[in-house]
């Protein structure tokens, strides 16, 4: 297989660093997006006897940083056969960005948002391209909160990480809806997995995960192989929902068309407000 460009949000930890070193090992071009300079640094040094490794640091909880990594990108490549979006962290309090977006909400769904759309043109260039969406899809539990999407009157981490895992599997309906014809979407649910950034929880919570982690999760190789076939072999369908190795039906409640179109004009119009704050 000729060598592929593979976009990773996320792609210096876990999952995601596991998947660019299996990519670079097939001899790809790898574009690994984090907020760590020295992990980048690392996987590029790791990768310098398998492939060609670029890291682009940015700040994916920002709208502004989100944008610049889709400029980078666009400086970097014509053409993306792969975006693998990962990135997310879990926050025990509520943090909210220079923007006025809540954290989770900015990271885990926003940037992914922004990502999708935005490097829609260079994925229309590739010959079979895929978007992967490392998310939650499969789970019920959770909810958009639509009148306080930003989580200002009752934050709970898990709250915040259930409402941006249902709003990612929107956003795949949405995306498949829109450019799903050329652009085949897979919202894909890995279960619980020994990776992940814990260095945000407090000690004893990073603690019981990783007991925990050892006793039941997945191994992380085990996790990423199927992203390795999407990206091999994308799937026909507009839109393919897997939770770890079960294809789930798309009339699940969690996929609503109707509802992905509410989440995509709200989150259009957030980005519009912001805009227009910042043209003033």
């Amino acid at each position: 297989m000729d060598s592929r460009t593979i976009v990773i949000s996320g792609g210096t930890d876990g999952m995601g660093r596991a998947l660019a070193l299996r990519r670079l090992a097939k001899g790809d071009h790898v574009i690994a997006v984090g907020s760590n300079a020295e992990k980048g640094a690392r996987l590029v040094a790791d990768a310098a006897v398998r492939g060609r490794a670029e890291f682009v640091r940015a700040d994916l909880t920002t709208v502004a940083g989100t944008r610049s990594v889709i400029r980078a990108i666009e400086a970097s490549t014509d053409v993306v056969d792969a975006l693998v979006l990962c990135a997310n962290r879990v926050r025990p309090g509520r943090v909210e960005t220079a923007e006025g977006f809540e954290s989770t909400f900015a990271l885990y769904y926003l940037s992914r948002y922004l990502l999708s759309h935005g490097l829609t043109p260079a994925l229309e260039q590739s010959t079979s391209p895929v978007v992967v969406n490392v998310a939650g899809v499969g789970t019920r539990k959770g909810a958009i909160h639509w009148d306080d999407l930003q989580l200002t009157r009752r934050y709970r981490a898990v709250a915040a990480q259930l409402q941006a895992g249902r709003a990612n599997d929107l956003l795949g309906v949405g995306y498949a809806a829109q450019h799903g014809g050329r652009v085949p979407y897979v919202l894909y649910h890995p279960g619980f997995t020994r990776s992940g950034d814990l260095s945000t929880l407090p000690r004893p919570t990073r603690t019981a995960i990783r007991v925990a982690a050892r006793l039941f999760a997945r191994p992380v190789e085990a996790a990423v192989a199927p992203i390795d076939r999407f990206i091999d072999a994308p799937p026909p369908a507009p839109l393919t929902a897997v939770d770890r190795d079960r294809h789930l039906p798309l009339t699940l409640p969690t996929l609503d068309p109707d509802r992905a179109g509410r989440l995509a004009e709200r989150t259009a119009a957030l980005l519009d407000h912001l805009d227009g704050v910042r043209g003033r």
